[in-house]
């Protein structure tokens, strides 16, 4: 089962993979014995990354992407390809969240948000899936989040592009899984960041969110690599169009008072 579950000689892309929950993931899957290149818009964050991979005696690359941009993608697969012959696991991490009442919305915003959160994922989807479908072989991973399953105020735009993940998700599962690639989710509840430990240290926001949380405390980007990990795997060789919840049992909560 151990050995079900190793990454090793895996060659695994994350974008969106140098801050946050991406960051984290990335550094899971090189501990789990895979070579991971980390990817983003700021060459500074994938050096930092690239540095503790290095370190763990993976290989990786150190190439700047953009993905609202499709050629910078395809740089990056080519770049990719042209270092380790193949393309294994695909992380799609990158994404934004902007918080407005909807009436209030600009529609370039709502735009600027569904661009990134679902088109973006789409984007890398199509550019990878394509080598992975020509190697016969591929998992593609994007990252969800808890917002496609229940609301949160004044964030619809962002709710809206990851219940669209979600149903993405599951139509790439449907055509690609006979060509050995196989697509699943990862959902995640509420994890503390540091673009969001002011909001949920020190606002009602926050104080509800852990409310509605019964393991009573919020996530450790880390508590994420478990599921990246398994699914990225051969234990995970039947497992397709999945959404994996990691939330500390919020979908599960009622009343907690």
């Amino acid at each position: 089962m151990q050995s079900n579950l190793s990454l090793s000689d895996k060659i695994a892309v994350v974008i969106g993979g140098t801050s946050g929950i991406g960051r984290a993931l990335s550094l899971g899957l090189a501990e789990a014995g895979a070579d991971v290149v980390p990817s983003g818009r700021r060459l500074a964050n994938i050096d930092a990354v690239a540095v503790e991979i290095e370190a763990m005696g993976r290989r990786t690359l150190r190439k700047t992407s953009n993905i609202g941009n499709r050629e910078s993608l395809q740089q990056l697969a080519t770049a990719t390809l042209e270092q380790f012959e193949r393309i294994d696991i695909l992380v799609n991490c990158a994404a934004k969240i902007t918080r407005v009442p909807t009436l209030e919305m600009e529609e370039k915003d709502w735009q600027d948000i569904i661009d990134t959160n679902l088109t973006g994922t789409f984007r890398a989807c199509q550019v990878f899936g394509k080598q992975m479908v020509k190697q016969g072989a591929g998992r593609i991973i994007n990252v969800a989040s808890l917002n496609a399953f229940v609301a949160l105020t004044e964030v619809a735009a962002y709710a809206a592009s990851k219940a669209a993940v979600v149903s993405l998700t599951r139509s790439l599962a449907v055509e690609w899984s006979k060509k050995g690639v196989l697509v699943n989710a990862i959902a995640p509840g509420v994890f503390r960041t540091a673009l969001n430990a002011n909001l949920l240290d020190n606002t009602e926001r926050g104080r509800e969110l852990l409310m509605r949380t019964p393991v009573g405390r919020f996530g450790r980007a880390e508590e994420l690599i478990g599921a990246a990990v398994f699914l990225a795997s051969d234990a995970a060789s039947f497992t397709t169009g999945q959404v994996i919840v990691v939330d500390g049992g919020f979908l599960a909560s009622g009343v907690n008072q």
